[in-house]
């Protein structure tokens, strides 16, 4: 196991570039296999989670080729099982991307129940009802998802919640179904968005997508396509949340700045200065930021995955700041490392009391789950001292070379062996 060992303080600068959307890397690497002929995505983010998918494409028999670290070409005319077990997804919330893209397929999945960070219960009801509205039969027993369907045909479908996960696989199971599909109360996150346009690209007739309502008219087949993974809007909010903790000065490359717009608008009312550009963001911050109201909700309203990360800026903001959490009931596990720093927070039920501190005190952590880890580790570069973060293979769920990035802006951090005492001594006496 590894943990990051960090001496915090410093004001961070330079240049970052941002790597491919997770979340619609997951979602377009699944509808892939929906062809029989070559796909190749482009600006795919090498994490753990990509990869993991990845094994368990090529698990079910699909050909993967891995050009580089951020390009795979995937066949799915060799799939020999529409079957994906625990082994290759207990790690995984988008293993059950899978069973969208096999029953719209074949007519056919079994997917066992998906895993990933634990910030609360993650019913798949809605996915469920979209499959049944479509014409498939669904069995949860002994922790798999079984879907079976003779012929997918077009339904009326409206949401009880809005869901990102149900929003993708219902709209994967959708593209090859028989007449028109319309799906209300949508998600309309950049990365469905994205997911749309790569499964149009590979001949699907999706309609309406990032609006309230997709309409979807059936094709036969899906053939081959070439396409590139957008920004990842949540990477850059994270740097611009670090630029902004560290009093720093952070130009981050290959952004989508409108994708940016609830969290940049947060960031400059408590005093960071941004300047956007056609595809990069410029964030400065000098002087310590103020307090605010943070509610979190669902695009394009401030995102429940950057909640970690502001409370972390707000942890030394001048005053009393509030944080909602209106998406996740479980997502503040995290501010009890906090207060190992220093930080004064107390939770009540979903709302989070923040009185901002002058600084953070350095402190030994534990990475509840992905936001949080990277939002500790911002934590850690804010405090004066040598902290210490483990579990943070979560971090690399989500992040590629965090640590690789933030030393290119001047942080000093270094990832070791959880038991490699020698590598952690060496690095404390280089930084003194």
């Amino acid at each position: 196991m590894n943990q990051y060992i960090i001496k915090g303080g410093k004001s961070l600068a330079g240049e970052v570039t941002i790597g491919g959307a997770k979340n619609a890397a997951l979602g377009i690497l699944a509808g892939a296999i929906m062809t029989d002929d070559e796909v190749t995505i482009e600006n795919l983010p090498d994490v753990s989670d990509i990869n993991a998918l990845l094994e368990a494409i090529k698990a079910i028999g699909a050909k993967v080729d891995r050009i580089d670290a951020h390009t795979v070409k995937i066949s799915g005319a060799s799939i020999h099982s529409t079957v994906v077990d625990y082994d290759y997804i207990q790690k995984i919330r988008a293993s059950y991307y899978l069973l969208g893209a096999l029953l719209g397929k074949y007519g056919k999945a079994s997917v066992a129940m998906p895993g990933g960070c634990k910030i609360g219960s993650r019913p798949i009801d809605q996915h469920i009802k979209g499959f049944k509205a479509l014409g498939a039969k669904v069995v949860t027993e002994n922790s798999m998802i079984n879907a079976s369907v003779n012929n997918l045909r077009g339904s009326h479908i409206f949401l009880d919640m809005v869901s990102v996960g149900a929003t993708i696989n219902i709209m994967l199971a959708a593209v090859m179904a028989q007449g028109q599909t319309i799906i209300e109360n949508v998600a309309k996150e950049p990365h469905i968005v994205d997911v749309a346009n790569f499964l149009n690209s590979m001949g699907a007739n999706i309609k309406g997508a990032g609006t309230d309502v997709i309409r979807i008219r059936g094709v036969e087949r899906l053939h081959g396509s070439t396409y590139s993974c957008i920004p990842d809007q949540i990477e850059a909010g994270t740097f611009m949340c670090l630029a902004t903790a560290t009093k720093g000065d952070i130009t981050l490359k290959n952004v989508i700045p409108k994708h940016l717009e609830a969290i940049t608008a947060k960031l400059v009312e408590i005093g960071a200065d941004i300047i956007e550009n056609d595809d990069s963001v410029r964030v400065v911050c000098k002087d310590r930021p103020g307090s605010a109201i943070v509610k979190t909700r669902v695009y394009p309203g401030f995102p429940t995955d950057m909640q970690p990360q502001i409370t972390v800026v707000l942890a030394t903001a001048d005053g009393v700041s509030t944080i909602n959490e209106n998406i996740w009931e479980d997502r503040f596990k995290y501010v009890a490392e906090l207060r190992k720093m220093g930080a004064v927070i107390t939770v009540e039920g979903s709302t989070a009391f923040v009185e901002g501190q002058p600084k953070l005190s350095p402190a030994v952590m534990e990475a509840p789950d992905l936001r949080a880890g990277a939002a500790l580790t911002i934590a850690a570069l804010q405090a004066d001292g040598v902290s210490i973060l483990t579990d943070i293979e979560y971090i690399e769920r989500g992040y590629e070379k965090f640590d690789e990035k933030l030393r290119s802006l001047g942080a000093e951090i270094m990832k070791v062996d959880s038991e490699d005492y020698k590598a952690v001594q060496k690095f404390k006496l280089e930084i003194v």
